[in-house]
């Protein structure tokens, strides 16, 4: 008997309320990060028999209940497996949501004393670590895919199909920006450090505040609409942008050899910030892969270091040159 896993059926609705609220506010914002996990195991929703679907998610509490609500008022089975309190598609890729922990969960719960068929339906985000054949042979069990979307899920039981618009991955404004809340906790030391280096140099920590505050919210919500294919690139080409406004008003008070270098500088400091917070995103977004984000790490950070040094170097000379005046 595998401990991990519920001894006996769960009952479960598809209500949410007040503490699933607050739970889910605190992922998103990214308080207690692996804390938001439910228990592995089999669920009853409604009153399902021999007959009812089963449905396979991860032990993390918005992937949970974001299942769960979808088919409220329906009588279906939902096996949890443990994924660590990771989501379906970041699972997936680490291979916490697979072919071998299927197998195990089936087992632990006694599926195939539950229900009489022997299918279960898998959210298509969780295909890359699962192989159906192999759970075929593991647990007796087939595999089927439903939609990308736990909210499609009503339309796929009612029909049995998968159009091509629940099978598309959608990563629309709202998706993205759900997630700046989580950024902004990630850079909250980052801010205080600019708001004190505000106290000694007024121009440049607010300067540097407000860049790291329109990167956080800005690059998700323009992620489509920027040049470039990586995201670091996309990334540096918004903070180049970002500077341009803080630069042209130096140069407006003088175009002197010390500004010059003072806004050389700034460019060379900030892009490649803004490049680096871009940078974060790839594991939140299905623009990218393994593959693609490696790529990016061994291309960009050597890049990003190179122009921080450079860009340390100018202020210094800058800092001087204005010493001297």
């Amino acid at each position: 008997m595998d401990e991990r896993y519920a001894s006996e059926i769960v009952t479960t609705t598809g209500e949410l309320g007040r503490k699933e609220a607050w739970d889910h506010a605190k992922a998103r914002i990214g308080i207690d990060r692996m804390g938001h996990r439910v228990r592995p195991g089999l669920y009853r929703i409604g009153d399902p028999d021999g007959k009812s679907v089963v449905l396979v998610t991860a032990n993390y509490s918005l992937s949970f209940d974001a299942l769960r609500s979808s088919v409220k008022g329906r009588n279906a089975y939902v096996l949890v497996l443990d994924t660590k309190g990771i989501n379906v598609w970041c699972a997936a890729g680490k291979g916490t949501f697979g072919t071998e922990e299927i197998i195990k969960a089936v087992r632990a719960v006694k599926l195939d004393e539950v229900v009489e068929h022997r299918t279960l339906i898998l959210p298509q985000l969780g295909a890359p670590g699962v192989s159906a054949k192999d759970v075929k042979e593991g647990c007796g069990f087939k595999v089927v895919y439903g939609p990308v979307r736990a909210s499609d899920l009503p339309a796929f039981l009612d029909t049995g199909e998968c159009t091509e618009e629940m099978r598309t991955v959608r990563f629309d404004l709202k998706d993205r920006l759900a997630l700046a809340p989580v950024e902004v906790r990630n850079y909250r030391w980052s801010f205080i450090l600019m708001l004190l280096a505000a106290i000694f140099v007024p121009f440049y920590g607010p300067m540097a505040a407000i860049m790291t505050l329109a990167g956080i919210f800005l690059f998700p919500a323009l992620l489509p609409h920027l040049p470039g294919k990586d995201l670091s690139l996309k990334g540096m080409v918004l903070g180049a942008v970002l500077v341009t406004p803080f630069a042209l008003l130096q140069l407006s008070w003088g175009t002197d050899v010390v500004t010059w270098l003072v806004v050389a500088g700034e460019y060379l400091l900030l892009v490649p910030w803004i490049g680096f917070m871009a940078l974060n995103f790839t594991g939140s977004t299905p623009f990218a892969s393994r593959t693609g984000v490696k790529r990016e790490i061994f291309t960009y950070i050597p890049l990003m270091a190179l122009m921080a040094v450079a860009g340390v170097a100018m202020a210094v000379l800058g800092a001087i040159g204005w010493g001297w005046a």
